[in-house]
């Protein structure tokens, strides 16, 4: 691990929680479960600090992990960043085979939003009309 004396640019562990959304606990976590690119500075006193590039990948880990992205995959995409230049063929396959679940979630929705936009239409037109008493019919 790096020990650094505080440099001015580096963030504390609450600061990079509060910018990235995530709990202090779940930054140990990524820590723990080797979701980081590098290893995180510490102080002599053995505080975390954070760097700009940190945070930055910290953010695209929650994008990917908010998501979907299974954790697994999250850490082998962490892995092979961490390996360098090189394996960039591998990374776009796993990007992109993410990208086409979510493709296709973001279907599944549209679809779904759809279906409740028409019911929303369809009660709206009942009370319009005041029929809300009237007969149900699910399928109306």
């Amino acid at each position: 691990m790096a020990t650094t004396d505080t440099p001015a640019d580096s963030l504390s562990i609450g600061e990079v929680a509060e910018r990235t959304g995530l709990s202090v606990h779940a930054l140990r976590f990524y820590e723990r479960e080797n979701l980081l690119v590098g290893p995180v500075a510490r102080t002599s006193g053995g505080r975390r600090r954070y760097s700009a590039l940190d945070v930055d990948w910290l953010l695209i880990c929650v994008k990917l992990r908010e998501s979907g992205m299974p954790l697994a995959e999250l850490k082998r995409f962490a892995a092979l960043v961490r390996q360098g230049p090189g394996n960039e063929s591998e990374r776009l396959r796993l990007l992109d085979a993410h990208r086409q679940r979510v493709d296709a979630q973001i279907e599944a929705l549209e679809e779904c939003r759809s279906v409740i936009t028409w019911k929303v239409g369809v009660y709206a037109d009942h009370l319009a009309r005041d029929r809300a008493n009237g007969l149900w019919d699910p399928t109306a």
